[in-house]
């Protein structure tokens, strides 16, 4: 039976080094953007329900979007995948998904033998890029804590629970290094296009909290 243990990415140095002016730590900021909001609201000049919408894209469709289709072309073109493999930043770039907090990537790649889980323990660092904006899950202190400590319990409580002899590695974002995970290709989609896989490949399943072709 393989143990769960966490793998660490690193910064040049070895250590966890997060660059705080974007590591979502912006309560201040938050406060200052929520009053401006506010402040337009009440003049009449934005529609809250108009942003709302906005970050519901950038949350869930637009972002995510940008990963899915990573993935898909990694299950339907060899090449690809190994350049993925090799030199993921390059490879996403080469999609034209590119930008501030995206620049330095890894992919990881879930195989029958081990599943791959992405956190950022020390804040929430996270591939906007190509996922958009991260879950509010992501960013709470109980999985990013948990995650490391329980990674098999945490899965287990997302919907996800493997066999005992799956090893689960954790890989801990860095400002300097982040993570996509490549989910196996689900069984019978041999004959599907590109597109159609792309629709199987949830933001979940790209953080390792899913398996592709499930629900979130």
């Amino acid at each position: 039976m393989h143990t769960d243990h966490p793998d660490h990415g690193h910064g040049h140095d070895g250590d966890h080094h997060h660059d705080h002016d974007h590591d979502n730590r912006y309560s201040d900021m938050q406060a200052r953007v929520r009053a401006l909001e506010t402040v337009l609201t009440e003049k009449g000049l934005i529609d809250p329900a108009a942003i709302d919408a906005i970050v519901e894209t950038y949350e869930t469709r637009v972002g995510p979007r940008n990963g899915a289709q990573v993935v898909a072309k990694s299950w339907v073109d060899p090449a690809f995948a190994a350049f993925l493999h090799e030199d993921a930043t390059a490879a996403i770039a080469s999609l034209g998904f590119t930008g501030r907090q995206g620049e330095h990537m890894r992919a990881v790649f879930n195989t029958p033998e081990t599943h791959n889980l992405v956190v950022c323990t020390l804040c929430s660092c996270y591939p906007w890029a190509v996922l958009g904006l991260p879950p509010v899950w992501y960013k709470a202190p109980a999985y990013r804590s948990r995650a490391v400590i329980d990674p098999r319990g945490v899965l287990a409580e997302f919907g996800l629970t493997l066999p005992e002899t799956t090893k689960i590695r954790v890989w801990d974002s860095t400002a300097e290094l982040r993570y996509l995970v490549i989910p196996e290709r689900p069984e019978g989609t041999e004959g599907l296009s590109e597109d159609d896989l792309v629709a199987l490949v949830s933001r979940d399943a790209m953080i390792g909290t899913a398996i592709a072709g499930a629900a979130s």
